[in-house]
């Protein structure tokens, strides 16, 4: 990094040992301070269009800092959330919404794959990337960003009476009874990274899980704003234990009024599942060139240090410096849950379909 934090998040450091292992090749100077140069066929004066879902928001001026440098202007394509977007774009694979698709997640990744929606595309740029991103070695997607869904607690409504529970059988103790509050997993993307880690957590017992869960009286909302900002206390409500981000506290201080030091939401870091976003290359572009460029671009310090302050994930490239907010207010699980793509794509319908029965029915 050209900067040093005042302290290392565990995950960056590592990944920066891993790129400075990297061959030299592909680090020079490059788009924004961060992505490798090549020699493209000319693109200046193209127009491409960026599919995208709806909660993407950067900064202005962070595209035309693009158009800029290629001479390559983007058009924001919003195609509603991740799921919306790649069933659009499934029905129209060959003939694309545009040219490069951001926000696919991990766990939607399997179903674009399988309908052939990317060319494969290696950017110079993963050079800068931890490999534990990197879950497609086609290179199909680009690894952009990172973040990680798990629970979050009201700090003042624990202490010596009422620990703050430590793991996901924790959050089933009948001492935690009535403080939960959860999404559901077949309306919101948080309700499902948090139904995958559960999954991975307890292998086939995860139903006997989910039926203690119910037991114990958890809250089901259909949407994370629901949750957050009106079943748990930070939006006025009564429950301390809401399946959030580990980014929250950082925005709880950000946008505290008055403002605060301290944020007042911690995180249960055995609790997490790591989401990645990929960006990827739509099959059928006529501009393939400069699609190529705007990957590249997606990687450079100027987009990577963008994210955190507008969508509150991580950036995905270990050159990228992060905001203070975030060093000083973001503690990173060492060892979130994960599951392949491949095994939510096959299973993802029959899981939320019995997690269905189970709790609300």
């Amino acid at each position: 990094m050209r900067r040093i934090l005042t302290r290392v998040l565990p995950l960056f450091a590592a990944a920066s040992a891993l790129a400075a292992c990297g061959g030299d090749e592909t680090t020079g100077g490059g788009l924004s301070g961060g992505a490798p140069t090549r020699t493209p066929e000319p693109i200046e004066g193209q127009a491409i269009t960026l599919v995208t879902h709806d909660s993407f928001w950067v900064s202005p001026g962070t595209l035309e800092a693009f158009t800029t440098e290629t001479g390559v202007t983007v058009t924001i394509e919003y195609a509603g959330d991740t799921g919306q977007m790649v069933a659009t774009s499934i029905l129209t694979v060959g003939n694309p919404l545009g040219d490069v698709m951001y926000g696919v997640d991990n766990t939607f990744l399997q179903r674009a794959l399988d309908a052939e929606l990317f060319e494969a595309y290696e950017s110079p740029a993963l050079v800068n990337v931890p490999m534990s991103l990197q879950l497609d070695p086609g290179h199909r997607v680009t690894p952009i960003n990172f973040g990680d869904v798990c629970a979050n607690y009201w700090i003042d409504r624990f202490g010596d009476d009422l620990p703050v529970p430590a793991t996901l059988a924790d959050l089933a103790d009948p001492a935690y009874r009535g403080l939960l509050v959860v999404e559901n997993p077949e309306t919101s993307s948080p309700g499902l990274a948090f139904l995958l880690a559960t999954i991975a957590e307890f292998g086939d017992g995860w139903e006997k899980f989910w039926k203690s869960l119910r037991i114990n009286d958890v809250v089901v909302t259909a949407s994370w704003d629901d949750a957050y900002y009106g079943e748990f206390v930070s939006g006025g409500g009564d429950r301390p234990i809401v399946i959030s981000y580990a980014s929250s506290p950082p925005a709880e201080v950000i946008y505290a009024d008055p403002p605060v030091d301290i944020a007042p939401t911690g995180v249960i870091t055995d609790t997490c599942f790591r989401q990645v976003e990929f960006a990827g290359i739509l099959a059928g572009t006529t501009h393939r060139a400069a699609a190529e460029a705007l990957v590249d671009f997606l990687l450079s310090d100027t987009f990577q240090e963008d994210i955190p302050l507008n969508m509150f994930v991580f950036p995905a490239s270990t050159t990228a410096v992060l905001p203070q907010a975030f060093v000083d207010h973001v503690v990173l699980p060492e060892d979130p849950h994960t599951l392949a793509p491949a095994d939510i794509g096959a299973n993802r319908n029959a899981w939320t379909e019995r997690w269905t029965e189970i709790v609300l029915r």
